[in-house]
């Protein structure tokens, strides 16, 4: 970062927060590194947040058991997940405002605390209403342990070793959502649908008696809590209704036919207005709840887009490719999760490696270069998928994508918060949380959409060709319809079952060229990031006596 984007971004917070000034610690050395181990601090934040992302994956197989206990619709389950996404939205962006407010280990451990008692009310919940309202809550007190957890990580190890902090907080945030579906699955089928609330409790209560033992506020957090001013209630209202109607519509967009849909049309103008409005107002008043002068920053704001397009194809490819296992190759929920580890595996074994890297100064930008290649190459091969593939053809590209997803978080992070200021580490790690958990949410919504909308429109095509006047389709007619008479039936019944038959063959190839032509708009979206790397700088000097 230049010292002219430095000092932009300093006395940006410096005329919102004034001066702050630094006092010694007996917790921290002169330099400001914790006294305590980093490592214990490291595994301690980094417990209670794999809890939390794990949420937002682990109750999504189970929602038909949930709908059938609590005697509701299958539609209406769904806001299990819709109410736990807007909640945790709307509070990732204004943690570092509270965590300023409150001290930042108060609001870390105030937020264990919300989501542990929050997941065991969802676990007892009598009524889908009561489990709706204790998701909201569990989805606040999740959202801001992931910017809290990674200002904590980044700040406990000196710069060198910085790339190693990421892969510690890599490791939670994208094993988590790749082992959810299959341990949710475990647990509702050998137990029930409430333990998957009930797991979290010995986590969370042990991460808030090790958080009271090993982390500490760093000084400059203790002054910053006497200067931070009141909250931005107008800004908080306005990102609130945005980010929640935002949701609601990437949610329910498939389902109610997108625009055609009133409903969706009010949505996203509300969206639209009050997104708008809240820009506008944060970069107007003086004590904005989110800080968006950070994004003066290109190196951060190029990272924000490489995090947001991150998130897309990550959860983009996990919805697709057990749906292409289930729904195609007939494959088990279990079996399917089993297929997508390994590459949930492969992505922990390298992490250190590629931290490891970071941290001996190997430039981020040819290793984000690489990830986003290796990543694009293994969604584009998901894109030659057939019907007659064995298991190792969808076990290696998993594989693949994951060696590609740890060459890319891990340099993505270290390089976006290299040269930020401490003073506003924490508002930079809430928007970069904040555009990750969006990316997947955008992802969800696009790959179910693009999956609909060309099933319709192959299997249309392929109709055309089921007519009598096309000899290819009268010889594999008559062929099936004369093998269903040699087992007894009669000719009517043959030639109905035998269209019926031919037709659902369509069917099935008509979804395998929607789920071929997804994943290859995934592959080509991530090597369409490339020229962002251009934008980035590579670490320097500079960025470690900003840092210290």
């Amino acid at each position: 970062m230049s010292s002219i984007t430095q000092d932009v971004l300093i006395s940006d917070f410096a005329s919102s927060s004034g001066t702050v000034p630094v006092a010694h610690d007996e917790n921290f050395h002169a330099d400001g590194m914790p006294r305590i181990n980093p490592w214990l601090i490291a595994v301690t934040v980094t417990m209670a947040t794999f809890m939390e992302v794990l949420d937002t994956s682990v109750a999504n197989v189970a929602l038909p058991h949930i709908a059938g206990s609590l005697s509701a619709g299958v539609d209406e389950s769904t806001w299990v997940l819709t109410s736990y996404l807007v909640s945790n939205a709307i509070i990732l962006p204004i943690s570092p405002w509270l965590g300023g407010r409150i001290g930042r280990k108060r609001f870390y451990q105030l937020c264990v605390a919300l989501f542990t008692v929050s997941s065991l009310m969802c676990g007892l919940a009598p009524s889908l209403g009561m489990l709706i309202f204790f998701r909201v809550l569990q989805g606040l007190g999740g959202g801001g342990l992931q910017p809290t957890e990674q200002a904590i990580l980044f700040e406990s190890f000196p710069l060198e070793k910085r790339g190693m902090a990421a892969a510690v907080y890599g490791m939670g945030v994208l094993f988590a959502p790749i082992i959810g579906p299959t341990l949710g699955g475990w647990i509702t089928d050998n137990y029930s649908w409430r333990w998957i609330f009930f797991i979290n409790i010995p986590v969370g209560a042990l991460s808030v008696f090790l958080t009271q033992l090993v982390v500490f506020d760093p000084p400059y957090i203790k002054a910053l809590r006497h200067k931070i001013g009141k909250i931005d209630a107008v800004g908080l209202g306005l990102i609130a209704v945005g980010l929640g109607f935002l949701q609601v519509i990437l949610d329910k967009g498939q389902r109610e036919d997108w625009f055609e849909s009133g409903f969706i049309v009010r949505m996203a103008i509300c969206t639209a207005v009050a997104l708008i409005a809240f820009v506008i107002w944060e970069l107007r008043v003086a004590h904005p709840v989110v800080n968006l002068r950070i994004l003066k920053d290109r190196t951060f704001s190029a990272g924000m887009v490489l995090i947001f397009m991150t998130g897309f194809v990550l959860y983009g490819s996990i919805v697709l490719l057990p749906l292409y296992l289930q729904s195609l190759m007939g494959y088990t929920a279990m079996l399917s999760g089993l297929i997508i580890s390994p590459g949930g595996i492969a992505t922990l074994l390298l992490m250190p490696l590629v931290g490891w890297m970071v941290s001996k100064r190997v430039d981020p930008r040819l290793m984000i270069s690489i990830g986003l290649i290796v990543t694009a190459a293994s969604v584009i091969q998901m894109s030659e998928f057939n019907l007659e593939a064995g298991m190792a053809n969808f076990i290696w590209p998993r594989i693949v994508q994951g060696v590609g997803l740890a060459f890319l978080f891990i340099p993505v992070n270290t390089a976006a918060f290299a040269a930020m200021p401490k003073e506003v580490l924490n508002e930079g790690t809430g928007l970069f949380n904040l555009m990750r958990n969006l990316g997947g949410s955008f992802g969800i919504a696009a790959v179910a959409t693009l999956l609909s909308r060309r099933q319709q429109i192959h299997s249309a095509r392929l109709m055309e060709h089921m007519s009598a006047l096309n000899p290819n389709f009268q010889e594999r007619f008559q062929g099936v319809r004369q093998f269903i008479q040699g087992t007894g039936a009669d000719a009517v019944t043959a030639q109905q079952n035998s269209l019926g038959l031919l037709n659902g063959l369509l069917q099935r190839h008509a979804m395998m060229q929607a789920f071929v032509e997804d994943f290859w708009i995934l592959g080509v979206l991530m090597l369409a990031m490339l020229p962002l790397v251009l934008l980035m700088r590579k670490p320097g000097k500079d960025a470690e006596i900003m840092m210290h």
